[in-house]
């Protein structure tokens, strides 16, 4: 068996995925859009998102999306959010941090120094991992093309400031477009893309 490492994301129209949940994030560089997705949820999303977890039975986080997810959903297991709650309480956690973090959530360990080897073991352990939000950490996965799909959530709303998906220095890749869904309530459109390798160029005016 060869598992899969899936990167979900949260996005808006000019690449932007911090903090979408809340103002307290991720304030990094004074960002003060904190929770911008919020007045965006609507059903469709919900739905897609749940269907996509579907398999999973690993998280693969970031250190600050960890703390924040330690900190929830523990507490959210019962109720319209119980399904994921109980599912992220009882699969494997694996963080990855340069630091020495106390990990109290059940089934939780930290990732070794070597990120290429860690997710071969993990994709040799389990069927599919995902890594929720932490762009922090994606941004390491995307740029060493060490994932098998790439799911954004595109919303229709534009921040001018903030992380981005593919900031600027991001290492140079070509995705394949492998499902795209048609807009949501709230105009927000879901792409799924795998990495296709190096660009390539060409030229138009021969």
């Amino acid at each position: 068996m060869t598992g899969r490492i899936v990167i979900d994301l949260f996005t808006t129209l000019d690449g932007v995925a911090q903090a979408p949940g809340g103002p307290e994030e991720d304030v990094t560089g004074g960002f003060r859009f904190g929770g911008w997705q919020a007045p965006l949820v609507d059903v469709t999303v919900g739905r897609q998102v749940e269907a996509g977890m579907a398999e999973l039975d690993a998280l693969l986080l970031g250190r600050r999306t960890y703390d924040i997810f330690a900190a929830y959903w523990p507490h959210h297991t019962e109720g319209p959010e119980g399904p994921i709650g109980r599912l992220f309480d009882a699969v494997p956690k694996y963080v990855a941090s340069r630091g020495t973090p106390r990990l109290d959530w059940q089934g939780s360990s930290l990732l070794g120094p070597d990120i290429a080897a860690e997710v071969d073991a993990l994709r040799a352990r389990h069927r599919s991992v995902h890594v929720i939000g932490s762009i922090d950490f994606a941004h390491t996965l995307l740029d060493r093309q060490l994932y098998d799909e790439l799911v954004l959530w595109v919303y229709p709303v534009v921040l001018g400031e903030g992380k981005k998906v593919f900031p600027e220095g991001t290492a140079p890749a070509k995705l394949r477009l492998v499902g795209a869904s048609a807009p949501s309530e709230s105009g927000t459109v879901q792409l799924r893309y795998a990495p296709a390798g190096e660009p390539t160029t060409g030229d138009m005016t021969a």
